[in-house]
């Protein structure tokens, strides 16, 4: 029997929170050449330096979040995987991820085994960037090709102005934007500039990193520009939340190394909110879908406590989209629609 199959696709996680396994997570994560863009030599070179403290510090992060059924973000994933199937009537809905387990690959070949001939692969990212979206859609590639997969795959483009994923969004904000606040902080993952500038060079050198409206970007380059979509997705949730231009911000997290990343950084934009008076902050994070590491310790822990000690106020993170039931509907009505390519 031929199914068609969707296979979601989210980051990954250690399997667990001793430094080994953070190490044998990172080494994977770091060496992805879409991750950290250097020649392979310097790139070994530069992981085994950050690999020689980071696993100790980042398992004490995951420890900090880590619930008794496992890592945050594995757990809602496989509850999205639950909620997505009642509204995926065409075969199976499996969950992968692209770093540690369950593997990509081996979801794509337990599928390929199972007799599946038609795939949805969905990278369960709003917005396009070559360390998020192209990565996944490389190794279901290779993996295809490496073992000769008979399957017929297309592929869930980037989402970031959906009006139903927009909506979706809007409506899991909404019980915190109706009590009181001083200030919507929309806070995105950061990558360095030059992902960006590689991409869109050839269509305009000059494009702007530092604007603070996707208003104006050309499409061209709104496809390319994972900045640019960031700030559109910000600019269309504000609109349909109703939000005035004063209530809300946008800021990048997440930075790594000394390269140029993307701005305004999220901790800067942090204590410019407390100068500026804000005592009661919202936080969302709209380049996931699914809370992880990122938005529960550093935003939810780390975030909070700068907030908070900087400006004597409250900070209240904003839970993902993670296994809400409009969302997993919304998420299988995006998929059945997907025409991307391999």
């Amino acid at each position: 029997m031929t199914d068609h199959a969707l296979l979601l696709v989210n980051l990954g996680s250690p399997a667990s929170t001793d430094v080994a396994d953070v190490r044998r997570y990172l080494d994977q994560f770091l060496m992805d050449p879409y991750v950290i863009d250097l020649p392979w030599a310097l790139r070994r070179l530069l992981v085994s330096l950050i690999l020689r403290q980071r696993p100790a510090q980042s398992a004490h992060a995951y420890s900090s979040i880590w619930w008794p059924e496992g890592s945050p973000l594995i757990v809602i994933s496989r509850q999205l995987q639950e909620a997505v199937r009642a509204h995926w009537p065409h075969g199976p809905v499996e969950l992968a991820m692209r770093y540690g387990e369950p593997s990509l690959e081996g979801a794509l070949r337990d599928l390929a085994a199972r007799g599946v001939r038609r795939l949805t692969l969905a990278p369960l990212y709003p917005q396009f960037a070559d360390s998020t979206t192209t990565t996944v859609i490389a190794e279901a590639r290779r993996v295809i090709e490496r073992f000769g997969l008979a399957l017929e795959v297309c592929v869930l483009p980037p989402f970031y102005d959906q009006p139903e994923y927009l909506e979706a969004l809007v409506e899991s904000a909404r019980p915190y934007l109706a009590g009181d606040f001083d200030h919507l902080l929309l806070s995105f993952h950061g990558i360095p500039e030059r992902h960006i500038r590689k991409l869109v060079k050839r269509i305009d050198p000059h494009h702007d990193l530092s604007a603070a409206s996707s208003r104006g970007v050309r499409p061209e380059v709104l496809a390319l520009c994972y900045r640019s979509q960031c700030l559109r997705t910000a600019e269309l949730f504000a609109e349909r939340a109703g939000l005035r231009p004063e209530q809300w911000s946008v800021s990048f997290q997440s930075r790594l190394g000394r390269d140029k990343w993307i701005e305004p950084y999220t901790d800067a934009r942090l204590d410019a909110l407390a100068r500026q008076g804000v005592k009661k902050l919202l936080v969302m994070c709209p380049a996931f879908v699914v809370d992880c590491i990122e938005t529960l310790e550093e935003i939810g822990m780390r975030g909070r406590e700068q907030f908070e000690t900087a400006s004597g106020g409250q900070l209240q993170l904003i839970p993902c989209l993670n296994s809400d039931a409009r969302w997993a509907a919304t998420l299988a009505r995006l998929a059945e629609r997907a025409d991307g390519e391999l």
